[in-house]
Parts: structure tokens; sequence; C-alpha cells
């Protein structure tokens, strides 16, 4: 699984050039082209998210992410690699990586 975190990417990619916008659009689709890549719908802005907690058998809800605004996971791709250096090449060509956000690789378990 790859998580990308935008951080400040969508601040620092709002103020590229119209060309280096299309570039960036360019390559998440390149990425979601990819043989073994499998995207997920786009998440929405983590300021609309709703987290949700059970304590004391009382479900509870805030507003936002669990965790703070920059560390809000943005996207998701399910990544079929031969290993962590090929899992790390995929990763390193997502945008949010080289404008201020981090992807973050893990892979995909059963625990039950």
């Amino acid at each position: 699984m790859m998580l990308v975190y935008q951080g400040d990417a969508q601040e620092r990619q709002a103020a590229l050039s119209e060309e280096e916008r299309k570039q960036v659009y360019a390559d998440y689709q390149g990425i979601n082209e990819m043989p073994g890549v499998t995207s997920v719908p786009p998440l929405g802005l983590a300021q609309n998210a709703t987290t949700v907690r059970v304590e004391g058998g009382r479900t509870l809800t805030t507003d936002g992410p669990f965790v703070g605004m920059k560390e809000a996971v943005g996207s998701v791709f399910v990544l079929e690699a031969d290993d962590l250096d090929a899992a790390i090449e995929v990763a390193a060509r997502v945008p949010a990586a080289r404008y201020g956000g981090a992807v973050e690789i893990r892979p995909s378990e059963v625990y039950w």
C-alpha cells in the first residue's frame, strides 16, 4: 500500500504554472496506468473528514482527521511490487513526494 500524505504539496502545486500543474496531473495519471497499480477514488479534503471512536460503548464523532492536517492521508494506491526497492521507485514518482508531502509504503497483511 502507498499512502500519500500531501503535507504542503497542494499549496506548493497551486503556485505552479499551468504547464507545471498539467505535468503533475500527468504524473499521477501515469502512476494510475502503471501495471500493478490500483488506485482508489480520490479522498475528500481532510478538513471534511469525520473521525469515529467508541468509548465505553458510546459512539463519539469529531470533525476532521484523527491526525493533524499535514499528516492526513490524501490518497491511496495499491501497488503490486516485487520488492521494497521497486515500491520505492514508484513512490518516488508521486508528485506529492517532491512538493512537500510524503509517501508511506506498507506491506499489506492479514491479521485475522
